[in-house]
């Protein structure tokens, strides 16, 4: 049965939040990565709703968001010490933790996994809403594969009718999904990369790997399927010269071609069409999903800037990526 999905201001719409959380329904939420669809993690039947909901793969695992650092005794077992460490420097925020798992969380959170994903959300109505229910397991709050919501009215874009109600909290700070880190490896290896950056882990871990390799179980989202994927031809640009070069071809194809990339190179685009990501690398990764979506509405071919160099742009690269299917031009 269709749902009548309500957007609602997230401070007016908490009280409902609980109350569906606690019956066992979805809840949309707001972070500061991007925006989440989350239920009960200790309810399997709750958030088998959340796959049914997305059209995600059951064996593609869900982070579990909790209130504070002393929830993970809930969530995990044989916490070690390297997690408070993490947890004083980067909780809220936007790391998440990969755990030995608990009893209490049922095998359709973490795939059929011994390990569970971990994080704290930098967003106060989302950790109200956990205090007062429960901890929720979440994936982004998007059709799977399409790109990732990071406005309430992206959400109801993509799952109208399969979730009731949306809480929004406006655009989200960070802009792309949170840094998973495994603490269950030899070495702590980084899944995914995110806002909090290798540089960054390492100055509290001494090391990190950064290459974290696919498990025929995964450990955590990002691992086995494309992600953050355009309904339209996407490719990354290696350089602003072969980014008008292809814009131009595909012109002269009939296409109608867009450049995703930032204003520093307005003076070269500026005959052409432009969908902006602002000017610095931050401002790049807390616009990239909303450009995307902004331009797959617009246009039939996405060319989109690359960035050079480690940190948040190793980051933000790694999502660009797989949003162009590995094409680079």
């Amino acid at each position: 049965m269709e749902l009548e999905t309500r957007i609602v201001k997230a401070e007016k719409g908490l009280d409902e939040a609980v109350s569906l959380i606690k019956k066992g329904e979805l809840v949309v939420f707001p972070t500061e990565t991007v925006y989440g669809l989350g239920a009960d993690a200790f309810n399997g039947k709750a958030v088998e709703k959340i796959f049914a909901a997305k059209g995600r793969p059951q064996d593609n695992p869900l982070i579990v968001h909790i209130a504070s650092p002393e929830q993970v005794r809930d969530i995990a077992v044989d916490v070690p010490s390297e997690f408070f460490l993490l947890a004083q420097k980067f909780m809220p925020g936007a790391l998440t933790v990969v755990l030995p798992k608990s009893d209490k969380i049922p095998f359709v959170v973490t795939a059929g996994g011994n390990t569970v994903a971990v994080r704290m959300p930098d967003n106060k109505y989302a950790r109200e809403l956990i205090a007062r229910s429960a901890p929720l397991a979440a994936p982004s709050a998007n059709r799977s594969k399409h790109v990732s919501p990071t406005t309430a009215q992206h959400v109801y874009d993509d799952l109208k009718g399969e979730v009731g109600l949306i809480l929004d909290d406006g655009p989200c700070g960070v802009g792309i999904e949170s840094t998973v880190l495994d603490l269950t490896s030899e070495m702590p290896a980084i899944l995914r990369p995110g806002a909090v950056t290798a540089e960054m882990l390492a100055e509290v871990l001494g090391e990190v790997s950064l290459h974290g390799k696919e498990l025929k179980i995964a450990k955590s989202p990002g691992m086995k399927y494309e992600h953050y994927a355009p309904k339209v031809t996407t490719v990354a640009a290696e350089s602003v010269s072969s980014a008008v070069e292809y814009y131009d071809g595909m012109l002269a194809e009939g296409k109608h071609p867009v450049l995703v990339f930032r204003d520093i190179y307005r003076d070269v685009t500026q005959d052409r069409n432009l969908v902006s990501l602002g000017v610095t690398a931050e401002d790049y990764m807390r616009n990239v999903y909303s450009a995307l979506r902004t331009a797959e509405k617009l246009y039939d071919v996405i060319i989109i800037e690359t960035l050079k160099g480690a940190g948040i742009e190793r980051s933000v690269m790694n999502r660009v990526v797989k949003a162009a299917g590995g094409k680079i031009v």
